[in-house]
């Protein structure tokens, strides 16, 4: 593993508050999975929309982080948008899908789909514009 992506670990204090993991599946390409707890509700029953747009503003970033790492570099979003489209609910667990569709010296294009993996239904999806940038102006050591 990069060792951008070991100190992204260690550093990345929000992602472990509300429990979500990654996989990367290759440079570019990630999946990011979160537990619906009692802690995430807005409703007796669904998962508060922040939520979701965390989940998958990290699941857009790290999936920019692993193609850029190599290169000593790390991303910050631009924007993003997001479609809910079907209510995220207790117990559920969210797979994030993200892939960068397109990069340049400096901006990338990436996608995300969330599904729920009890019934894998599409409940969200998003595209964003990040730029890459020097890791050690975000404080990382090279």
């Amino acid at each position: 593993m990069h060792s951008i992506i070991e100190q992204y670990l260690k550093s990345n204090a929000f992602s472990k508050l509300i429990g979500m993991q990654f996989t990367i599946i290759k440079p570019g390409e990630i999946k990011y999975q979160l537990n619906v707890t009692p802690n995430h509700l807005a409703t007796p029953n669904a998962a508060h929309g922040g939520l979701v747009s965390a989940l998958v503003d990290g699941a857009l970033g790290v999936a920019g982080l692993s193609l850029v790492c190599s290169d000593n570099k790390v991303v910050s979003t631009v924007e993003y948008k997001i479609n809910f489209l079907k209510p995220v609910t207790l117990n559920d667990v969210l797979i994030a899908h993200a892939k960068v569709l397109t990069s340049g010296k400096r901006i990338l294009i990436i996608e995300c789909e969330v599904f729920t993996n009890n019934n894998n239904n599409l409940v969200a999806k998003a595209i964003g514009t990040f730029n890459a940038y020097d890791a050690v102006k975000a404080g990382y050591v090279l």
